[in-house]
């Protein structure tokens, strides 16, 4: 602690660097900006892994085709998530750009990371054991980090967790409505 404030916290007011705020106290940018970033990247791969297996799946896709698909996405649009992330960071000037960088490799990782469970899953199962496995994943991902951000934010974690399984659903059946419209379109 240094005057008073846990580690991580810095003290805003006269006398301190920006001269305003008398003495609130508020996180460190960076400190808040790790769990935002693990969150934002986290959720994506979640529910985009989850709804591209269960889309695939409805659209009889095989399980080489799956891989691909979650390959593809783990790394193209990840790239570009990252890429667009750091631009946005960088046109806010929240961020130094050293930690505009660590927020972008971040999100990335994060991403890449929770993709890669779930290519996992699908190349070790079978292809219906690997879609019902990867729901109860993605759920308990989602779960977890629900908890996490519930707790950090002070939170009702029922509450945040009926918003966030919603939304995932939500995503999940349309993914998988559009299998199996175009399996019938296209046969």
């Amino acid at each position: 602690m240094v005057s008073g404030l846990p580690q991580g916290v810095r003290s805003i007011g006269p006398g301190s660097p920006t001269g305003v705020g008398f003495g609130r106290a508020l996180p460190r940018p960076a400190a808040t900006l790790r769990i935002a970033n693990l969150s934002f990247g986290g959720t994506a791969a979640i529910v985009t892994s989850v709804a591209l297996i269960f889309g695939l799946d409805a659209a009889t896709a095989t399980k080489s085709t799956i891989v691909s698909g979650l390959l593809i996405v783990a790394l193209a649009d990840n790239l570009t998530d990252a890429l667009s992330m750091h631009v946005y960071e960088e046109s806010k000037r929240r961020l130094q750009p050293r930690e505009a960088f660590i927020a972008t490799l971040t999100n990335f990782f994060a991403r890449l990371a929770v993709a890669l469970t779930f290519v996992l899953l699908v190349v070790l199962l079978p292809l219906a054991s690997a879609v019902i496995a990867s729901g109860a994943w993605g759920l308990a991902l989602l779960v977890a980090l629900t908890w996490a951000l519930a707790r950090e934010r002070k939170l009702g974690f029922a509450v945040e967790l009926a918003k966030h399984i919603a939304a995932a659903l939500t995503v999940i059946l349309v993914a998988r409505a559009i299998g199996i419209f175009i399996t019938a379109q296209l046969p």
